[in-house]
């Protein structure tokens, strides 16, 4: 039996470095957190004509549209999500190992990757409608067909790739929910049916809350979709503000009324995420499955395969093809260069966010007092923020700092210094480490969870610093970790949009900018191979999630 500990403290023999990783650590934070705090003073600051011209006229679309956005997804992904959760988790039926797997693929393939593949086949000129015409005979005006490139579509793409947010951890909580309540609700008379919608569902409702406000999250801060089906949402708006009007404090200000609803998103996840201990079983045996014969089985199957086959397996499909007949003219030196520029942003940016990451968690081990925790949690609240609030809030110091450099070097030496800060890497790169800092954090803090204290005070007993206790045990024992954090922060950053589109240099591109461009021109297939890489890429978040699923028991 295991002995609690207390974390690892430094001596008083110590103090300069005790001083040296509190300042640290929070000075990262607050720098971390510029951007954010920016967006909200700009609330403080004065309205301009633009404000009010947005206000009159677009202002209630970008709200309404952003509310029945959230409404849709969360309802497509709560029953997407749930229902699969439910089939591999608690039944039984042929492809069930498959499919409790293959059902995270989606998270591969980027919403607005997803939104051109399929506009591209059910478009009037798409494979779906002409083969319909052709079958039929029909004219323009003989037959109704829905429209791809609207709200609902909209809704549709999102929910099909971000329903493994609510899969994944509502799965979860099925394993370990308790076998002896669900086989008392099943002796008490109750069908699978009930026992689902009475017992399950409701032991599993933090999970669920959990799943499906991370989905909202990134439905708030999706921009490719949205702009490429003519969606007024704030990501839009807040786009349109600054490159259609020119006006960067109104569109700071829009994207503070959006911070208002991803805050509430992030505190419900955070309220549901610390209720999910009270319903762990303490005993590690899994619920037993139902087992489905027949048409039951056929329909599960089926219903698994719809899924997996709408959400990744067509769309795919299509990319391939696509890719495979255009690659001639499009696998040039000038493709290579866009691999070449995403992977360099991706790996700077990952390394970055990994350094960072040991530093607050670390850190935070070391000296976990009160200020030393507010300071990491506030670090790693990018991640809920969407990527065009984040590069607004990095845009405005930053070009306030350029702004001020230069007009000093004016007045003292009549020159200009241009664009030290705005514009460049630094920047990108900055917003990048904002936005992606809590995946490092959060993976790096689990690892260092699991390296019992004792360990650390043998060390120090030994007379070893907190930095060579850091280098000699820590670092070898967390190498797996490491590695998956980068890993982690490398697809994310190689999949971001928006940040990408409004911090990054002139004639500066990256694949999925490459891909928003070609797909925004309707050169669809030409889009296909910057957008397959992509997703090829974005695999490997889904293998390291599938590595770190709880293995099931294998019982009747």
């Amino acid at each position: 039996m295991e002995i609690a500990t207390p974390a690892p403290t430094a001596t008083r023999g110590n103090s300069l470095p005790a001083f040296l990783w509190r300042s640290l650590l929070l000075l990262s934070a607050a720098v971390i957190a510029v951007p954010i705090l920016v967006i909200v003073a700009s609330l403080l600051g004065p309205y301009s004509d633009a404000w009010r011209h947005l206000l009159d006229t677009v202002l209630w679309d970008y709200i309404g549209n952003s509310l029945l956005l959230m409404l849709g997804v969360g309802g497509g992904t709560l029953l997407l999500g749930v229902s699969a959760a439910w089939l591999t988790a608690m039944c039984d039926f042929p492809g069930r190992r498959f499919f409790s797997w293959a059902l995270l693929l989606p998270m591969a393939m980027p919403a607005y990757i997803i939104a051109y593949t399929y506009t591209g086949m059910l478009d009037y000129a798409g494979p779906v409608q002409s083969l319909l015409r052709d079958s039929f005979g029909w004219g323009f005006d003989d037959y109704w067909f829905p429209q791809i490139r609207s709200l609902g579509g909209a809704i549709c793409m999102l929910s099909l790739v971000l329903y493994p947010y609510v899969y994944l951890l509502v799965r979860v909580a099925f394993l370990e929910q308790s076998t002896a309540v669900l086989e008392a609700s099943r002796n008490l008379g109750k069908t699978p049916w009930q026992t689902l919608f009475l017992v399950a569902l409701p032991l599993a409702r933090p999970a669920i809350a959990a799943g499906v406000s991370l989905a909202l999250m990134e439905t708030l801060a999706d921009y490719g979709t949205v702009a490429y089906f003519g969606v007024s949402a704030f990501t839009t708006g807040i786009f349109r503000t600054w490159y259609g009007l020119g006006e960067l404090q109104t569109a700071a200000q829009l994207a503070a009324f959006l911070l208002l609803f991803v805050f509430t998103l992030f505190i419900l996840e955070k309220r549901s995420r610390a209720r999910l201990r009270f319903h762990k079983s303490s005993a590690r045996s899994f619920p037993a499955r139902i087992p489905l014969r027949g048409w039951r089985a056929a329909a599960s199957f089926g219903t698994a395969l719809g899924i997996l086959t709408a959400g990744f397996l067509l769309p795919a499909a299509q990319l391939g093809v696509w890719a495979a007949g255009n690659h001639a003219g499009v696998l040039d030196s000038a493709f290579l260069q866009l691999v070449g520029n995403s992977f360099l942003l991706a790996a700077i940016a990952s390394l970055c966010c990994l350094l960072l990451a040991l530093l607050l968690g670390y850190g935070r081990r070391l000296y976990p007092g009160r200020a030393e925790t507010i300071a990491t949690r506030i670090a790693g609240m990018g991640y809920a923020v969407p990527g065009t609030v984040i590069a607004v809030g990095v845009l405005i110091p930053f070009a306030w700092i350029d702004n001020s450099i230069d007009s000093w070097l004016r007045q003292q030496f009549g020159m200009s210094s241009g664009l030290l800060l705005s514009g460049t890497l630094a920047a990108l790169v900055f917003a990048y480490v904002v936005r992606f800092l809590a995946v490092s954090l959060q993976t790096v803090e689990a690892g260092l969870a699991r390296i019992r204290p004792g360990i650390d005070e043998s060390a120090r007993s030994l007379g070893h610093s907190p930095l060579g206790v850091l280098r000699r045990i820590h670092l070898p024992m967390l190498r797996g970790t490491l590695l998956t954090a980068l890993l982690l922060v490398f697809v994310d950053v190689l999949k971001e949009l928006p940040t990408t589109l409004i911090l990054r240099p002139f004639n500066f591109s990256t694949l999925a900018v490459r891909a928003h461009e070609l797909a925004s021109d309707e050169r669809l297939a030409d889009a296909a191979l910057p957008a397959i890489a992509i997703v090829l890429i974005g695999l490997l978040p889904v293998i390291l999630m599938n590595r770190s699923m709880p293995r099931e028991q294998e019982h009747a």
